[in-house]
């Protein structure tokens, strides 16, 4: 594990503070050129591609409750056609995430560092952008608006527009240049911005920076064994309503780290949305619905009949209770 721990400490790079927008830009026409148009079905492919394809390495900022969190993420392609990939958060205590290929290594404070398989890394970047956008085609509809000015860049807007009001909006800036993501923002139905992120830094390169290099040679954790049966597990009770698109990507019984609750949970995902189910018992039969909101992320909690429920998802209020109220004991 020397070469890991090398390898974080090159991670330990300074950070400088950059304004960052507080609402959506306005796409300005004097950005405009003399080019036929793309439509916004083409921009996001293109999207998809660049992430895949294209070494570089950019700062971003995740912007909600007027607080900036900052990460570093590095991308590129070894000589053997293999993706390398690193997530580094820069502030508070340091959480990263390592790709090589299909092996994923998560670093982070009081749980042992551990890999998994998975072909793509669950952070700040949906990772639908670099994986199939058009599935997302029967929940929502791609609208390209017009170009602006991100990071110095002429770039491309594109929203992406839930077909139904149970789901937020996103607003994705593209590198006009490169198909790269400049800035995305979440927005509700009716307008209000809820969360963004705004990037402060973008190098493309031809070759792998010394820091993916380091992590080609870098001996990280060992893969924990198959989670299938363990992500795959048959729980007592029953989602009954779901928005339409949205699917079962897995289920469990573990216990909350904080508090040690045994708890049964679901995951499901319209492939842009991920969220997520608890239930767990309850010492009181009845008990008034709380919401909180992160930014664009919802935590509903309420007890059903002496069983408690969270719902946590980047959706409306109303969606999340809806969710909640349609959840049954088989």
């Amino acid at each position: 594990m020397k070469k890991l721990s090398f390898l974080l400490l090159l991670l330990s790079i300074n950070f400088s503070a950059v304004a960052v927008e507080t609402a959506p830009a306005t796409p300005s026409k004097s950005d405009s050129k003399n080019t036929p148009p793309i439509s916004a079905t083409l921009w996001l492919e293109r999207l998809s591609r660049a992430l895949k394809e294209i070494n570089f390495n950019t700062s971003f900022v995740v912007v909600k409750n007027n607080q900036a969190e900052p990460y570093h993420w590095f991308h590129g392609i070894d000589e053997n056609d293999m993706e390398l990939e690193i997530f580094a958060t820069l502030n508070g205590p340091r959480r990263d995430i390592l790709r090589k290929g299909s092996v994923i290594s998560y670093i982070e404070p009081e749980v042992p560092p551990y890999s998994v398989y998975s072909e793509q890394i669950s952070g700040p970047i949906p990772a639908i952008f670099s994986g199939d956008i058009a599935s997302l085609a029967s929940s929502y509809e791609f609208i390209s608006v017009g170009r602006s000015r991100i990071l110095g860049r002429v770039a491309q807007l594109i929203r992406i527009v839930a077909k139904e009001q149970d789901r937020f909006g996103y607003w994705l800036w593209l590198d006009q240049e490169s198909g790269l993501l400049l800035k995305m923002a979440i927005i509700s139905r009716k307008g209000q911005l809820l969360e963004q992120i705004q990037f402060t830094h973008l190098e493309i390169t031809d070759k792998l920076v010394d820091t993916l290099q380091q992590l080609q040679v870098a001996e990280l954790p060992s893969v924990i064994g198959d989670v299938t049966s363990y992500q795959d597990q048959e729980l007592n009770w029953k989602v009954n309503w779901l928005p339409s698109g949205f699917k079962q990507v897995k289920s469990n019984r573990h216990r909350i780290l904080a508090t040690k609750q045994p708890v049964e949970f679901v995951l499901f995902s319209d492939g842009l949305v991920d969220v997520s189910v608890y239930v767990g018992t309850s010492r009181d039969k009845q008990r008034d619905v709380e919401y909180v909101m992160d930014g664009a992320t919802l935590v509903l909690n309420q007890v059903n009949n002496g069983f408690e429920v969270s719902i946590v998802g980047k959706i409306p209020s109303a969606t999340a209770k809806a969710i909640a109220d349609s959840i049954r004991l088989k």
